[in-house]
């Protein structure tokens, strides 16, 4: 158990250096990576809009194409009225025309309308790839600036990660799912020292019982407070000290 409190306190330890290594970063991270998703969004929707002038130009197509069907058998019908024996045959001929122009006058409208809304969508998007080009360029500078600071602090970064990784492995699944839930919900602080009588997390009393228990380091002790897992003094201390 005293093996298991050691190596919760030194995995606390290597990721509060993390976690000071990334305040060197400043707001560069978050400002990179909210960037990043308003041009994820921006592209989808510039995608939408490709999209949609696509299937307004098809459209308008085939209203072209039916257009020139219909003005063939308009043709064709004012023919065949030449040649009619019968006022029957006449007004059936006449009805097929009557719808062939109006077959005609819609499509001729909706082609109006699907080049207008075509027109709509291809400005639009070229806005919104003006403003991708615009986000893009802010997205390098960040990401430079923040290359820049990741690598005046990646060698000691990259000691630390490594001393996480040999620390991690010797702990539990169990208990390092614990460790992680409590760090984040306090801040990036799960284990902390009994200083003075209270809790090195919210400073709250550890009763002096409590105390003693810890000092045996026997089992988990949380803080009744915060729920942080507290340890003694001999766990913070190198053993060599104890010894």
């Amino acid at each position: 158990m005293e093996d298991k409190l050691r190596n919760l306190w030194a995995l606390q330890q290597i990721d509060l250096h993390l976690d000071e290594l990334e305040e060197l970063k400043g707001d560069l991270p978050g400002a990179v990576r909210a960037l990043e998703e308003k041009m994820a969004a921006l592209q989808a929707e510039v995608d939408r809009l490709d999209g949609t002038m696509r299937d307004e130009f098809t459209q308008r197509e085939q209203a072209d194409n039916d257009i020139v069907t219909q003005k063939q058998k308009l043709e064709k019908y004012k023919g065949q009225q030449l040649s009619v024996r019968t006022n029957r045959e006449y007004d059936a001929l006449t009805r097929e025309m009557d719808l062939a122009t109006e077959t005609i006058a819609r499509r001729e409208k909706e082609v109006t309308e699907h080049e207008t809304r075509a027109t709509v969508a291809r400005n639009e998007a070229q806005l919104k790839r003006e403003d991708l080009a615009g986000l893009q360029s802010q997205l390098d500078e960040k990401r430079v600036a923040l290359a820049e600071v990741s690598k005046a602090n990646e060698a000691e970064e990259m000691k630390f990660r490594h001393e996480r990784e040999k620390i991690v492995v010797r702990i539990v699944k169990a208990d390092l799912a614990t460790y992680e839930r409590i760090r984040r919900a306090k801040k990036g602080k799960a284990v902390v020292p009994v200083k003075r009588g209270a809790c090195g997390g919210c400073f709250n009393r550890v009763p002096p019982q409590r105390i003693l228990e810890l000092r045996q380091n026997a089992r988990v002790h949380t803080c009744e407070r915060c729920g942080r897992i507290l340890v003694s003094d001999e766990i913070t201390e190198p053993r060599a000290a104890n010894a």
